[in-house]
C-alpha cells in the first residue's frame, strides 16, 4: 500500500458541553475505530495502532462499492449492534478474530456497520488543513449508499444530540469544531467528547482464581512517572468461559513474584500478581473517592500497549 499509515485525530473529555455556533455534534460510537485506505489499486483497514485489519471485515473489502473516489482516506468507527444499540463487546468478536475460517463463520452472526465521520486525503489530495466543514462536503460528495457504510450525521445543537444520546442509553456524544483541521496523532480541544456511560482502558497487575481458573483480575492505571496505580478488580462482564481460559492461561505465563501496583491493593487476599500486559476495556458507573471505580463491568480484552493506560482517563 502506497498510502502510510495515519495515527488518528483524538477528542478529549469534556466536563460540559461547548457552546457557540461554531459546534455540532455526532454520537459517540461504542467501537473501534478504523480508518479505510484506498490508493487506487490496494485497500487497507487500519485500525487506531497501525494494525491492519482488512481479513476480520470482508464486506468493507471493496472500497470502490462505498466510496467513489479513485483514491482515498476514510475516518471512522466500525460498530456491532445489540439490542439495537452498538456493543464493543459484539465488535470485538470479530476484531480479535485472526483465522479466515471463524471469520467466516462468526461473520454472519455479527453483522458490521462502518460509520465514517471524516475524509482525510480524496483523488491524491491531502485534506488535513482543510476545515471539518470542508471535509465534511467532500465526505457527502464521495460517500456510496452501502448496506455495511453509513455517513455519521452531524448535530447543530450538542445540548439536544446530548439529551437523545441519554435516554438511548448510548455512550455520549463528539463535539467539533467546523472551522477544525486534521492533526494525525493530535488530541486537543477542538474535539471534545462528553460521555454518558464512563468507561476506561486498564492493565491488569493480578488476578484471583476460582476452581483453576481466573474469576477476577486487578486493574491499574499508570502515571507521568510509570508508577501503577490500583483502580479495582472486576469479574464480572461480557466476558464468555472461553475467554477466562484463555486469560487463565495468560496468567499462568505472565505470574511474577512482585506486585506490579505502587501500593498494596485493597483487595490482594490470595491475589496472584502477573505482569502488567492483558489490557480492558471496562464500563463503570463512577469514580469513588478512594480512586477505585465501582461498579466495573468487563467489556472486552484489546489489542492495546499497557503504558497507553493512563490515570488521566479519570478526568
Amino acid at each position: 500500500m502506497k498510502l502510510q499509515p495515519v495515527i488518528p485525530f483524538e477528542p478529549v473529555l469534556a466536563a460540559q458541553l461547548p457552546s457557540g455556533g461554531e459546534w455540532i455534534a455526532q454520537i459517540k460510537w461504542d467501537g473501534v475505530r478504523m480508518l479505510s485506505y484506498y490508493d487506487g489499486s490496494h485497500a487497507e483497514l487500519i485500525n487506531r495502532r497501525g494494525n491492519r485489519r482488512t481479513p476480520q471485515y470482508p464486506e468493507l473489502a471493496e472500497p470502490r462499492s462505498y466510496c467513489r473516489a479513485g483514491s482515498f482516506i476514510l475516518d471512522g468507527e466500525v460498530i456491532a449492534l445489540s439490542g439495537g444499540k452498538p456493543s464493543f463487546h459484539e465488535v470485538m468478536r470479530r476484531d480479535s478474530l485472526k483465522n479466515e475460517a471463524a471469520i467466516r463463520a462468526v461473520r454472519p452472526q455479527v453483522p458490521v456497520l462502518y460509520m465514517v465521520f471524516d475524509i482525510l486525503y480524496c483523488n491524491g489530495l491531502w485534506l488535513l488543513d482543510q476545515p471539518l466543514s470542508r471535509r465534511q462536503q467532500y465526505l457527502n460528495e464521495m460517500l456510496l449508499p452501502h448496506p455495511h457504510v453509513q455517513n455519521v450525521p452531524s448535530y447543530a445543537n450538542p445540548a439536544e444530540l446530548f439529551s437523545a444520546a441519554q435516554s438511548g442509553s448510548l455512550e455520549g456524544i463528539v463535539c467539533k469544531d467546523v472551522n477544525s483541521t486534521y492533526a494525525p496523532g493530535g488530541k486537543d480541544k477542538r474535539w471534545q467528547k462528553r460521555k454518558i456511560i464512563s468507561d476506561v482502558t486498564a492493565v491488569a497487575g493480578g488476578v484471583t482464581f476460582r476452581d483453576g481458573i481466573v474469576n477476577a483480575l486487578l486493574f491499574g492505571l499508570y502515571d507521568d512517572k510509570g508508577k501503577l496505580h490500583y483502580i479495582g478488580h472486576a469479574g464480572a462482564g461480557r466476558m464468555t468461559a472461553a475467554n477466562w481460559r484463555n486469560v487463565t492461561a495468560a496468567a499462568h505465563r505472565l505470574t511474577v513474584p512482585k506486585m506490579p501496583f505502587a501500593a498494596l491493593p485493597q483487595r490482594s487476599k490470595d491475589a496472584v500478581w502477573i505482569k502488567p500486559e492483558l489490557v480492558f476495556k471496562l464500563h463503570f458507573l463512577e469514580w469513588n473517592s478512594s480512586g477505585t471505580f465501582r461498579q466495573p463491568v468487563i467489556q472486552a480484552q484489546v489489542d492495546l500497549p499497557p503504558q497507553s493506560c493512563r490515570i488521566e482517563q479519570k478526568g
